[in-house]
């Protein structure tokens, strides 16, 4: 009898259900989207209820042709570093304050200036943040102190909905490291930290690792998911956490780099790391007893559309008249994305304004004729952690073409992650990595990221299923239809291999030397208020 298992992807545009059988096989999926509310230039919320109406009528949709009984459990991927006020039952108090709300300045500035900068990041793997979760409960009971009152306990975002579907306050090592309370050393709440923080520890959710079963379905979910009460469900991890699963990167030393929207190089270790420029951010693994440190870049993919939304118009219109428009007819609402991501009615199949760019790309030589991009469209995480920093194009001269400006932006992003890579390799010298994301689609984008980066490149079959494929691998060892993590093999393979050209060694060589002088000059620029 096949058995199956659910991987929920709760992201920030949409929750992505899945269907696995315990064989590896992807059966189904669909992606139902929901809002992000962008106000006051730096709050960003989301409504907690559209993250279950989306879980509920995903799973509906993806187990139409399945019997309920042959779910043998139910696991997460999510966003991370949220913050949802609930009651004792689990209702949500107020909107959820999610990654990209960095309205808690002040607060973070207070454990600064209480617990100090370096022992939170030692403590925590992580620098002290508006973004974090403990900062945005400390906003909370700052600013809407009844809230606060009320609060039973604070859930980060796949918790909201464990709860919903079990009854049960919990989250996972991974989700917790990412609050800025969690010592990473003991995996557990941090005492210190919380002092510090005046925040009551009995507002925190139960820690379990990610592949604990925390119970089953309450009759009303499982009739809400179109699932029996026998569907385990088990806790799962952060999405970040999950991507490393999702490459394959389980033991010591493997890394991986994650290229989408932002783009990230990490890994597997058996101990934590943390570098001595603290380029990197250190969290706790979804595989129990192991870290995954993290260099995090902003604007990897979204700079590649940026420069295709101002720039490549033409390129844009002529994709349009090359892809042939067709019907997918699927079950569900107009609104849902089925099977391999496509909405529902007209959709188009084609040549993309990213295969066009890339052909352009072609055109201009390694180095851009040495023009250089500065990818901080959106500030920059790692490797700078300036808020900041803007985006720039350097040494701009009369021969410059479309084509250069393309492949300058390409260039530009691989160039900071070799930064991250540099201080990855703290740990011990990387020779080749995993590539996955969406981004990692491309071959030109994977060729200029050996070339740049120095290392071979091994682009995975399903480069934008590795965090949904992770929550299944978490679902299965959990009830123990796997023996351990090693069952990853079965789910994803490397499809193609992308060596890096010595010929082009010295020119990116002088490339890195003229990125990294231009971030320094600009430096004392990014400190005035360029805004009109």
């Amino acid at each position: 009898m096949i058995q199956y298992l659910i991987a929920h992807d709760l992201g920030t545009s949409g929750d992505k259900a899945s269907l696995f059988s315990t064989e590896g096989e992807l059966v189904a999926s669909c992606t139902v989207p929901y809002e992000v509310h962008f106000f006051h230039d730096n709050y960003a919320e989301q409504n907690p209820r559209d993250w279950w109406e989306a879980v509920c009528r995903a799973t509906r949709e993806i187990t139409r042709s399945i019997a309920a009984e042959d779910v043998l459990a139910l696991s997460f991927s999510s966003q991370m570093q949220a913050c949802i006020a609930v009651d004792k039952q689990g209702n949500a108090l107020r909107p959820a304050m999610i990654w990209a709300d960095m309205r808690a300045q002040e607060q973070a500035e207070h454990l600064i200036g209480t617990v100090g900068f370096d022992r939170m990041y030692e403590i925590n793997g992580h620098r002290p943040s508006a973004s974090y979760s403990i900062e945005k409960l400390m906003w909370i009971r700052d600013h809407e102190p009844e809230i606060y009152e009320k609060t039973y306990k604070m859930l980060l975002a796949k918790d909201y909905i464990i709860c919903r579907l079990t009854g049960e306050f919990v989250t996972d090592e991974s989700e917790a490291s990412g609050t800025d309370a969690f010592d990473l050393q003991n995996r557990t709440w941090s005492e210190e930290v919380l002092k510090a923080s005046g925040i009551d520890p009995g507002k925190l959710p139960r820690i379990h690792a990610s592949t604990d079963v925390v119970g089953s379905l309450c009759a009303d979910a499982a009739s809400a998911m179109g699932l029996t009460s026998r569907t385990a469900i088990v806790c799962g991890g952060g999405d970040g956490p999950c991507s490393a699963l999702g490459a394959g990167s389980i033991a010591d030393g493997q890394m991986f780099l994650s290229y989408g929207t932002s783009a990230w190089i990490a890994g597997t270790a058996d101990e934590v790391f943390m570098d001595s420029r603290k380029s990197l951010i250190c969290f706790a693994h979804v595989i129990p007893g192991k870290c995954m440190p993290c260099g995090t870049m902003q604007s990897a993919g979204s700079s590649y559309a940026y420069i295709k939304k101002v720039l490549c118009q033409e390129e844009i219109a002529l994709s349009h008249r090359l892809s042939a428009p067709i019907d997918i007819t699927c079950a569900g609402d107009q609104s849902s994305l089925c099977d391999n991501g496509i909405s529902q009615g007209a959709a188009s199949e084609g040549v993309s304004a990213y295969d066009l760019m890339n052909e352009l790309v072609l055109k201009s030589p390694p180095g851009a004729k040495g023009l250089i991009f500065l990818p901080y469209l959106l500030g920059e995480r790692s490797p700078r952690w300036n808020p900041d920093t803007s985006g720039s194009f350097l040494g701009i001269r009369t021969e410059h073409e479309k084509c250069d400006y393309i492949r300058a932006v390409l260039e530009g992003v691989a160039m900071n992650l070799a930064i991250i890579m540099q201080a990855q390799s703290e740990r011990g010298e990387i020779r080749e990595l995993v590539l996955t994301g969406g981004g990692a689609r491309g071959d030109v984008p994977a060729q200029i990221l050996a070339d740049v980066l120095g290392v071979p490149l091994h682009r995975l079959d399903h480069v934008e299923t590795s965090t949904s494929v992770a929550a299944a691998v978490i679902a299965g060892v959990g009830v123990g239809a796997f023996p351990d993590f090693s069952v990853v093999g079965k789910f994803v393979r490397r499809e193609k291999t992308f060596w890096p050209d010595e010929a082009y060694c010295e020119v990116y060589d002088r490339q890195k030397q003229l990125f990294e002088k231009g971030y320094e000059c600009l430096r004392a620029y990014y400190e005035m208020d360029t805004r009109l």
